[in-house]
């Protein structure tokens, strides 16, 4: 027998929509139709008109046959075809892969590959991936954008020119919501420092709750004015095309990450909002104060890292820009936390609110948790700040798995949790901290130490640009803290005066026992790649 709260009372039509991020640029063309939606060089395009375009690719790629459930790729920079791709991919039922456009070719079309793209658009900057792929997978159809150059015949054999296959699309294709919210929406490849990358499968659900939380978390106006310092083939944005739709606001596409660009394009653009890695906020904080005259506005960030230093946080404050700290992984769609900001903070002296905004928060408003556990007995750690566990999210904010690989998704979702293999601690109010990645954490003489508590008193250096701390062998302790050091542009500082730096912050045995200089190796997303570091002093033991 029915309970009276379900008999009659059925999803129907009429009361029961999938949710679907697709409906936010619906809604922006409907509404703001004449609104700016696009900005890029002197392409101006308002959101009827991003809308059209959309609706084009999607029939297009229909007529092209794409089926639902079929992936296609996408291989470019923050320019508008990536925009109009995250909504016209899946307007066609499709499944949006975007490719890191800084991997090597190996690594491209390994994705492709396990992804099985049936079609690749690919801007002509990266026509080597696009002839490779031509070459490996026969019925690959590769669409080529011409941003920044006219496309290369030789590189290019069997493409269609992007703007050729919009117009052959329908502007009032009949898109249909997915049949389901759990539906695929888009694929992401972790970095695959360690074997090969794994595919991340993001549903409709997530995207389209993961948009609305930025918001949320951002106190986003409508019309805000958002700019492309963060890859958009990072965790799709962070979902932020469909947040900044779903806000009608613009699109400032930004080619390459330039720091006198950017406060060129805050000046002259009226940016409101942009989003950036420790790298690329430290890179705008350090620039030159002459960069940023005649910006008088108030201008809103958010820095997503493992350990983004308070020395950065404190120095974006004093040049005016609001941040907000986030943090996630690519399986949580980009950021699910936030270190949310209380009002009594305000009353603290700039290095006191700097280091309480550095960690990672409480959860977004969207996502069910974000806790820290014993990782083996899943029993909540207790909140005195010292007690380390591995932390854990749980909610609609989390992927839906990894591509053709059901054991390693059984296992980060034992327990009923996604487990982000990052250690750390909950504090007395309740916000976590991050103490290291779990393969981060240095063991000497039978203590843990935190690399990051490490870097972070290497930042407070004014010397000190980038940094980051690995574990190095040692006969008498096993292992010891080793610093590689970046210096800002024109420094000079010796290894002494650096570890006489941390010796301020630092118990003894937290100390870094050697100081590397020099340039450290990072990703496109600008974080620091310490296996590469691990392997220098390898090699350094070996010889």
């Amino acid at each position: 027998m029915k309970h009276m709260f379900e008999e009659g009372l059925e999803r129907r039509e009429a009361n029961y929509i999938p949710l679907t991020p697709i409906d936010f640029i619906v809604r922006a063309a409907q509404v703001y139709g004449e609104r700016p939606a696009v900005v890029h060089g002197e392409i101006r395009r308002n959101w009827r008109e991003t809308f059209e375009r959309a609706r084009r690719l999607a029939s297009a790629l229909r007529e092209a046959g794409i089926e639902r459930g079929d992936t296609v790729a996408a291989l470019l920079p923050n320019i508008p075809p990536m925009i109009e791709a995250h909504f016209g991919v899946p307007m066609a039922g499709a499944v949006l892969n975007t490719l890191n456009t800084r991997l090597d070719v190996s690594s491209l079309l390994f994705m492709l590959r396990h992804g099985e793209a049936k079609a690749l658009i690919v801007d002509t900057e990266y026509g080597e991936v696009a002839h490779r792929a031509t070459l490996e997978f026969p019925e690959l159809r590769v669409i080529s954008v011409a941003d920044a150059m006219p496309a290369d015949a030789a590189q290019f054999t069997r493409a269609t020119d992007y703007e050729a296959f919009l117009q052959s699309g329908d502007p009032e294709f009949a898109w249909t919501t997915p049949a389901d919210e759990w539906d695929a929406i888009a694929l992401n490849y972790t970095s695959g420092t360690t074997g090969d990358p794994k595919g991340v499968v993001y549903h409709h659900r997530g995207a389209y709750l993961n948009a609305l939380s930025n918001i949320l978390e951002w106190d986003m106006p409508k019309h805000a004015v958002y700019l492309w310092t963060l890859p958009l083939f990072h965790c799709n944005g962070w979902c932020f095309p469909w947040t900044v739709a779903a806000r009608a606001g613009v699109n400032v596409c930004l080619r390459k990450f330039d720091a006198k660009t950017v406060f060129d394009l805050i000046r002259r653009e009226g940016i409101t909002h942009y989003c950036g890695a420790p790298i690329v906020q430290s890179a705008l904080a350090n620039a030159p104060a002459e960069w940023r005259e005649g910006i008088t506005h108030r201008v809103s960030t958010m820095v997503a890292g493992a350990a983004p230093p308070s020395a950065v946080i404190a120095k974006m404050k004093e040049i005016g820009f609001d941040l907000t700290h986030v943090y996630g992984l690519t399986e949580t769609y980009g950021p699910a936390a936030v270190c949310a900001k209380q009002e009594a903070w305000e009353a603290l002296d700039d290095n006191a609110r700097a280091e309480l905004n550095a960690r990672q928060g409480v959860r977004y408003h969207l996502q069910a948790a974000v806790t820290v556990l014993d990782p083996d007995t899943l029993a909540p750690v207790p909140d005195d700040g010292e007690t380390i566990g591995e932390i854990m999210f749980r909610g609609n904010i989390c992927m839906k798995g990894y591509l053709k690989n059901a054991r390693a998704t059984e296992a980060t979702f034992a327990g009923g949790w996604f487990h982000t293999g990052d250690l750390g601690v909950r504090m007395p109010d309740g916000y976590i901290r991050i103490r290291d990645r779990s393969k981060d954490i240095i063991i000497s003489g039978g203590e843990n130490i935190s690399s990051i508590e490490v870097e972070d008193a290497l930042y407070r250096h004014p010397a000190v640009s980038v940094a980051a701390v690995v574990a190095m062998d040692d006969p008498k302790w096993g292992e010891v803290p080793c610093a590689f050091v970046e210096l800002r542009e024109g420094a000079q500082v010796s290894a002494e005066e650096i570890i006489a730096h941390c010796r301020q912050f630092l118990a003894g045995y937290k100390l870094p026992k050697a100081v590397r200089f020099g340039e450290l190796p990072k990703t496109s997303t600008g974080k620091i790649q310490k296996f590469e570091l691990r392997a220098r002093l390898k090699a350094e033991g070996k010889s």
